[in-house]
């Protein structure tokens, strides 16, 4: 009797022991797996917004490459109305053409620099560059004025350097107008919503003019 009750109480300490001892390692595991979980969240959500997968690191371990089949993310467009004026007098003869165009501006990101995600307990921290314009798209042009001078004619050139002066101005209204920065906080309120977590999600953006 005393025998069984000895070896109950042995089995009882070394049981007691190894739950003990494995406790710690149950629970790092899992700690990893968790942040192995948001890993794949996180490149899941940028493959979903912008179909890119970006260099993906958890605890100084690179779990994912950046990889991408695009090289622009164009994340938000703004309309932009542009007129300018060419006057031009040579011999006492002048000619006047101005022009007002209409323009599609987009904003967005370079996929083509370095996007990366580093998670680590207790914190997530997103990399990628700065919001630009992507691009300026003429929808439209309406002639205002189009005056020849009597041996000042308007010519083909000066028509396309007019065209080229409103594109010109139409983008340096859509950098002033603030549209990069709209695209960097649109960017951010898809990536929350993707990326459903308790764990704080920092986003650094990074100057896009930097060397690669």
């Amino acid at each position: 009797m005393f025998l069984l009750l000895g070896f109950a109480a042995i089995w009882g300490s070394v049981f007691i022991f190894e739950r003990c001892v494995s406790l710690p390692v149950r629970t790092a595991s899992g700690a990893v797996d968790e942040l192995e979980r948001l890993g794949r969240d996180a490149r899941n959500a940028f493959v979903e917004i912008a179909k890119v997968q970006p260099r993906v690191t958890i605890n100084q371990r690179v779990y994912f490459e950046q990889t991408t089949d695009v090289a622009e993310l164009a994340v938000i467009s703004q309309r932009i109305e542009a007129e300018h004026e060419f006057l031009h007098s040579w011999a006492g003869s002048s000619k006047r053409l101005r022009l007002h165009g209409t323009f599609t501006a987009k904003a967005g990101f370079d996929l083509r620099r370095e996007i990366g995600v580093q998670v680590d307990p207790g914190q997530v921290v997103v990399r990628l560059p700065h919001a630009q314009i992507l691009g300026v798209e003429q929808n439209a042009v309406d002639v205002l004025a189009f005056e020849n001078g009597f041996w000042n004619p308007i010519s083909g050139g000066d028509v396309q350097a007019e065209l080229a002066t409103l594109t010109k101005l139409a983008t340096e209204q859509a950098r002033e107008s603030g549209l990069p920065a709209e695209a960097e906080q649109k960017f951010r309120t898809q990536l929350a919503e993707r990326l459903k977590t308790t764990v704080p999600v920092q986003v650094n953006f990074y100057d896009s003019n930097a060397p690669r």
